[in-house]
């Protein structure tokens, strides 16, 4: 039987590799869309979030067979609780993902009133923490799962910095309120996504150490 359930968490690990990759790709796709203005891309996105929207419901129900087919003892079941709550985390990341390709889609035909540079680069920070959450979960590492819960301060840093450059430009002249608040909501989003990321880490910890740990704990207890 532990044999069984061996070869089914393997399955579940790799399906949840590939699911971190469609996110990492729509994240991709979110800014790429965003900075090019590219609306076809943005439409793609968006599609995107429901194949990933699929690709949640086939996860959630792998872990139900495997909870019905198996016995699983303590820390079997609380890995695969962790999972099935680390999955609607990462179903969420693609929403987000979406969401960012909409409002691209409006500002397509737009000059943009500042350079997106923050922007990108909280695409980027948060691509990384969305692998690095899903790689820890694979490779059972709390050290990777602490890296993805302090990475997030980084992203709130330049969530700040993002809102406080359209604050400015909002009081340089208030006709960039519209464009500002758009510009906005897409740093707000890939906030989000980071949160999400650090959920999917502090799941990751639980399920290894069956102990919860909330972000700011894990800063001075493990780290």
């Amino acid at each position: 039987m532990r044999t069984k359930f061996d070869k089914q968490l393997a399955t579940l690990n790799e399906e949840m590799i590939h699911m971190g990759s469609l996110m990492e790709q729509s994240i991709e796709m979110a800014i790429s869309a965003l900075v090019k203005q590219d609306i076809e891309k943005a439409k793609k996105t968006i599609l995107f979030a429901d194949e990933i929207e699929r690709k949640e419901k086939e996860l959630q129900n792998m872990c139900f067979q495997i909870l019905l087919s198996q016995q699983p003892v303590a820390g079997d079941l609380r890995l695969i609780s962790s999972a099935m709550k680390m999955i609607t985390d990462m179903k969420r990341i693609g929403d987000h993902a979406g969401d960012i390709a909409e409002i691209s889609i409006q500002l397509a035909g737009q000059e943009y009133i500042k350079k997106l540079e923050h922007l990108t680069k909280m695409a980027k920070e948060t691509t990384v923490m969305v692998i690095n959450s899903i790689d820890a979960f694979v490779r059972k590492d709390i050290v990777l799962a602490g890296e993805v819960i302090r990475s997030d301060d980084i992203v709130d840093e330049l969530f700040i910095n993002v809102k406080d450059e359209l604050i400015h430009l909002i009081h340089e002249d208030p006709a960039n309120g519209e464009q500002a608040t758009d510009l906005l909501m897409i740093a707000k989003y890939f906030e989000r996504i980071g949160d999400h990321a650090v959920n999917i880490a502090e799941k990751v910890i639980f399920a290894i150490t069956g102990k919860q740990y909330e972000a700011t704990d894990f800063a001075t207890d493990l780290g």
